[in-house]
């Protein structure tokens, strides 16, 4: 069947159709989706580790805070651009010429950060380095759902998780430990050669595993939604960067306002638009229950393991009196747990499905934020480490499922559009989850210092007070999760077409 005719495209092409695994999978796809698994993995390792390293470029460049904080602020906001539009470009262009572009753009835009004389090109080369970065998830997952048979799809999902994690668990350390000894550059310099080994070995082995539809380019819609996607996730981290300047608050809300109802439009315009099948994001995914209780626990779920890793080393930093790497190591062991776990929890998924692991995750998340809110200055820190781990291991039993439950509860040709929801809303949701706790903890810190309070004194009702409001929000993921479902053709018993 042509994908003129569905409006997507098969899982490989029919020629010479290699000898399938025990599991189904074919071995060409197999090749593609270790590919892509390795060049998601640079990708989130380099998005990752330029937190600790701002106020270490404010000081080399001679920034203001404010300026710095555009490395991150810049790399979300063109995060947020791109991944919505992946949806209409993974079905209007093939696998190899998405991944090229993709990892083109990330090692381009690296080079450009290691050779940057100063900001400004600093800055571009962020700015690029996002443009490939935030099509390498939507980029694998889609793949995936096309390559994967449904009975496998659990355990394939577990390796997505252990990329996800793995990754933000190297990151921070890895940029305390250079910190600690090199210059800023090496962030990028140590990146770089993996990004060109990913590249090269990509052209070579990257598989076109389908054709492409002809679906004409919106523009209109690909105006709005950077107006709209970019502009919340943008006016949300103006909430978090300023510790509550009302200036500065009073422009977020403008910003996010024009954002909001930049979104309205853009979901009216999607709305006609999909009448005939030329959406560049296809809302029709929302029309599965399934799919939409799935994207609303990762949206929770990404809003406090977001906010939470990015409070908890300030908190380190400031209350506890830890230096950077010692605060990198803190959030380690969890984080290298959760990427290990993530292949043996698809296997759970597979075998008893999504209730099994998705309602002991959401516990053990809202424990963990409950517990964080009664920390104290002289918090253990092998208690710190404790709950960590246990937060960990939550989100371990929480990412496998609702990937593999929320797509596959899809139909084939929306697969891309989906995958583009789905990392949109953990991106809006991951932005907010960091703005609010920082801008709770931000402020709270100011007024006490100005006080003349200690910055652990001054920051410790902060952070509480931060962490007890991820608390709550995240207690509601646990009713949710009882309310997911694996899709039938998951089921081990399930003969029906794929």
């Amino acid at each position: 069947m042509s994908t003129t005719e569905t409006g997507s495209r098969p899982a490989v092409t029919p020629e010479a159709p290699a000898a399938r695994r025990a599991d189904g999978i074919d071995p060409r796809g197999m090749r593609v989706i270790w590919l892509l698994l390795v060049a998601a993995f640079v990708a989130i390792l380099n998005e990752t580790t330029m937190g600790i390293a701002i106020p270490h470029l404010n000081a080399d460049l001679g920034l203001p805070p404010e300026l710095g904080q555009w490395m991150t602020s810049a790399f979300m906001l063109t995060m947020a651009v791109v991944i919505p539009t992946t949806g209409f470009m993974l079905v209007r262009f093939t696998t190899r010429q998405v991944f090229l572009a993709a990892m083109i753009a990330f090692t381009l835009g690296t080079l450009i950060c290691v050779l940057a004389p100063g900001f400004t090109m600093l800055l571009v080369g962020r700015v690029v380095q996002a443009a490939g970065t935030g099509v390498m998830m939507p980029l694998l997952m889609t793949t995936m759902m096309n390559v994967v048979p449904p009975h496998a799809r659990g355990r394939m999902m577990g390796r997505v998780g252990l990329v996800m994690s793995l990754a933000p668990a190297i990151g921070p350390t890895l940029s305390g430990a250079v910190l600690q000894t090199l210059s800023w550059r090496w962030l990028f310099g140590i990146v770089l050669p993996i990004a060109v080994v990913a590249l090269v070995v990509g052209a070579k082995w990257m598989l076109n595993l389908g054709e492409t539809t002809h679906a004409p380019i919106d523009v209109p819609s690909i105006l709005l939604s950077a107006l709209a996607f970019g502009g919340i996730v943008f006016g949300l981290s103006q909430f978090g960067g300023h510790g509550g300047a009302a200036g500065s608050t009073t422009m977020a809300w403008a910003i996010m306002a024009v954002g909001v109802a930049a979104l309205a439009v853009f979901v009216w315009r999607q709305l006609a638009l999909q009448k005939k099948d030329d959406a560049l994001l296809d809302l029709r995914v929302f029309r599965s229950r399934n799919f939409v209780v799935s994207v609303v626990i990762m949206a929770v779920v990404a809003f406090s393991m977001f906010g939470t890793f990015s409070l908890l080393p300030l908190y380190l930093q400031d209350v506890v009196g830890l230096d950077s790497l010692q605060a990198g190591l803190v959030l380690l062991p969890g984080s290298l747990l959760m990427g290990l776990l993530g292949p043996v929890m698809g296997r759970i998924y597979d075998s008893r499905g999504p209730k099994t692991l998705l309602v002991p995750g959401t516990i053990l998340i809202a424990i963990a934020m409950y517990v964080y809110a009664s920390l104290g200055e002289h918090t253990p820190l092998p208690l710190l480490i404790a709950v960590q781990t246990g937060m960990s291991l939550g989100l371990a039993a929480s990412f496998t499922p609702l990937f593999s439950a929320s797509l596959g509860s899809l139909e084939r040709r929306l697969y891309s559009h989906g995958s583009a929801a789905l990392n949109t809303l953990q991106q809006v949701a991951g932005a907010a989850g960091t703005a609010l706790l920082i801008s709770i903890y931000s402020s709270t810190l100011h007024a006490g210092e100005a006080e003349g309070l200690s910055a652990a004194m001054a920051g410790l009702p902060g952070a509480r007070a931060a962490f007890l409001m991820a608390a709550v929000i995240a207690t509601a993921t646990v009713v949710l999760a009882f309310f997911i479902r694996k899709p039938a053709d998951q089921e081990p018993g399930f003969h029906g077409g794929h």
